[in-house]
């Protein structure tokens, strides 16, 4: 076993969005963190994220959006059609404010620009966090290599079966009846379909398309199937084609021509939001944040954006915690220190906890109705639903985590 290690003042466990953005937003305040990441890189499973309003304004906090703008095209607006109902499209044009800013990105190029900006060794990988112990106001960190790291604070951004979090008393994820399959499909003459975020909802699923740039297109299916092998690549390529054959050669071509390589499918899973109304979301010195915390349906397109909030709303909680100045010039004690700390996680959770609990049941009411085969829900979305449900993922998405710094 390794000797135990200096004491760090905030160890955050995964190097996902959520994470990152948290040690970047304490970089900018002057404070260090350590990011521990169980992978030997970053992880680029999740293909591409779509960013919204709420994403821009974290990102703007954290100094790097100028840096993402140059990684997606600006979107025009959307398209909502159902398969099979012959009803026409429902088409939402984006007007050029602010507010309807959204760019689809792919998930590793953010991840590295996040990662750029912080000092050089905050991200230690191949660093598995496998049990944590008290130790007075200190969380001892347990490595899987043997190395024990003591800590002031300690932020799980360690995703949907966060460690962090079961040592806070969440539980699993429920899984949803509906799995995903998400691909990339590169058209190295480009694809020619536009700025627009295309979508098709009907005979219980749901099929997406957006733009990365002219020559990357990110597609997703949502379905209940459960005859699928999952590890069987070209099977689920051969359910999704069969699944969108009614629509044009040039819509199914993304499918037709998608890389096997790139195809993955899983399970959707979400947290129950009525469990965050009593959960410990932070607890002493301990917290969580990501997916670890909200877990959601990808309904909203919400889980990288919310993430980015929670980021910069824990780092400015975290920095008036630490910064905090003593109004006597008095040293201050070890009681003192760890009750800032607990108080600014409080914080953190009164900013969060709602937030969560909305976009969590507002996500999952969304892609209830959209995929839902019940044919009464099926008329009544298809002729008057499917406008309002577009406008309510932009309004979600209408949320401005302010700065670092108040």
């Amino acid at each position: 076993m390794e000797a135990e290690e200096s004491t760090q003042d905030i160890i955050i466990v995964g190097a996902g969005i959520s994470g990152l953005a948290t040690a970047l937003g304490l970089h900018r305040l002057g404070i260090r963190s350590i990011v521990l990441e169980s992978s030997e890189n970053l992880r680029a499973t999740g293909f591409a994220i779509s960013l919204y309003f709420n994403a821009w304004k974290a990102m703007e906090a954290l100094g790097i959006s100028e840096n993402v703008r140059s990684l997606g095209d600006r979107f025009q607006g959307w398209v909502v059609t159902p398969i099979s109902s012959g009803n026409p499209p429902k088409e939402m044009f984006f007007p050029e404010s602010e507010e309807y800013e959204v760019r689809c990105v792919q998930r590793k190029s953010l991840l590295e620009a996040l990662a750029g900006e912080l000092p050089d060794g905050t991200i230690r990988f191949s660093s598995k966090l496998v049990h944590i112990e008290l130790f007075g106001h200190y969380k001892m960190v347990h490595l899987s290599d043997g190395t024990i790291l003591k800590t002031k604070v300690l932020v799980g951004c360690d995703g949907v079966n966060s460690v962090v979090g079961k040592w806070l008393g969440f539980k699993n994820p429920v899984k949803s009846p509906r799995f995903a399959i998400l691909g990339l499909t590169h058209f190295p003459t480009g694809h020619g379909l536009g700025r627009r975020f295309f979508q098709f909802f009907g005979n219980g699923i749901r099929y997406g398309f957006i733009s990365c740039d002219k020559n990357t297109v990110y597609w997703f299916l949502t379905h209940t199937s459960t005859e699928i092998d999952k590890k069987n690549r070209e099977k689920i390529k051969q359910f999704v084609v069969t699944k969108i054959k009614d629509l044009p050669d040039n819509i199914k071509s993304i499918a037709e021509t998608a890389d096997l390589d790139s195809l993955v499918m899983s399970r959707l899973k979400y947290r129950p939001p009525w469990e965050l109304l009593w959960a410990n979301i932070a607890k002493d010195n301990v917290c969580v944040a990501g997916d670890a915390l909200h877990p959601m349906t990808p309904d909203i397109g919400q889980g990288g954006s919310s993430a980015m909030e929670d980021g910069v709303i824990l780092a400015r909680c975290l920095g008036e915690a630490m910064k905090a100045k003593n109004p006597k010039g008095e040293t201050e004690d070890e009681e003192e220190s760890y009750k800032r700390i607990e108080d600014g996680l409080k914080k953190y959770v009164r900013d969060r906890k709602w937030r969560s609990i909305d976009l969590i049941a507002t996500s999952y009411t969304v892609g209830f109705i959209q995929q839902s085969g019940w044919k009464w829900l099926t008329l009544f979305r298809d002729k008057f639903l499917s406008s309002f449900l577009s406008w309510l993922l932009m309004k979600k998405s209408h949320f401005n985590c302010g700065s670092l710094s108040h």
